[in-house]
């Protein structure tokens, strides 16, 4: 769902250049299509989703910029309308770790005593180098703050993160998970570093062999021994949302790879296998355990 955000890192409250990878058009289908209302969004997605998946229920997921960056009257109007739409059982909040006030927080936890809700924060990484590269605008810390206050008010919590980000070794992305497991943070969504037009990520990525900031994108085979390693780190309980991102092609500079997704899963499936390991072996939970 695309409630229209802006993002304190575009607009000049935090920074105005954004984060690097940054395009909210390449993951907002109802910007490409023209859709306004979050009503006409969702009667949209659920017919798509429907005849695709043979489903009948939803979670409308506000992603679009930040999605917390509003007024509360404007955010709580916007969230009970996607969750007054037939088929949504529950919603998930898609958000930057410093844009979460406690009257936010406060609402969120208001509407999930009456339905399921689901607030996501973009981490990417827990270092500070690797956040201060992809121009976040926040550390690590902020992600931390975030995560205590929505615990006081048991609200459901998962966390973005983009792996093989360059200048993290594989033991930077372990870390990263042993602290997600640290903290029994909910859900988990992982991105394999992508880059779409129009944004400093894709100038990087077409840069010369010799300039200093040219980006090399991660190869498949890549990117599979990373998720493999970062899932024997998470507990079992820890529910992993997605495997990886892409990008509508006409956005995408690469990697093409990215756009075969069933293919991605299945190569990180049949690595598991390869490996004879699973989510949460690193923690020593057994097989039987998963």
């Amino acid at each position: 769902m695309d409630g229209r955000f802006d993002c304190p890192n575009r607009d000049g409250t935090v920074q105005a250049a954004g984060c690097i990878f940054c395009d909210p058009r390449s993951f907002s289908p109802s910007r490409r299509l023209g859709l306004e209302s979050i009503a006409q969004q969702i009667a949209e997605g659920t017919r798509r989703l429907s005849k695709r998946y043979r489903v009948d229920r939803f979670v409308a997921y506000f992603q679009p910029a930040t999605t917390t960056y509003a007024p509360v009257s404007r955010l709580r109007s916007l969230y009970q309308e996607a969750l007054d739409q037939p088929g949504i059982v529950g919603m998930a909040v898609g958000t930057r770790p410093d844009c979460v006030g406690d009257d936010v927080l406060d609402l969120l936890a208001e509407l999930s005593e009456r339905t399921w809700v689901s607030l996501e924060f973009g981490l990417q990484s827990i270092h500070d180098r690797s956040l201060a590269w992809l121009n976040r605008g926040h550390r690590y810390d902020a992600f931390l703050d975030a995560v205590r206050r929505s615990r006081l008010r048991r609200l459901n919590v998962g966390a973005h993160v983009i792996l093989c980000l360059p200048g993290e070794t594989r033991e930077d992305m372990l870390a990263t998970a042993r602290e997600l497991a640290r903290l029994k943070i909910d859900s988990v969504k992982l991105h394999n570093l992508h880059a779409v037009k129009d944004t400093p990520l894709a100038d990087m990525v077409a840069a010369g062999r010799a300039a200093t900031s040219r980006v090399d994108l991660p190869s498949r085979d890549e990117y599979v021994d990373c998720v493999v390693g970062f899932l024997e780190q998470l507990p079992p309980h820890c529910v992993i949302d997605r495997l990886s991102g892409e990008a509508p092609p006409e956005y995408l500079v690469g990697p093409a790879w990215c756009l075969e997704k069933a293919a991605v899963r299945r190569a990180i499936e049949a690595e598991l296998l390869r490996r004879d390991t699973w989510q949460g072996r690193k923690l020593g939970r057994k097989r039987d355990q998963v």
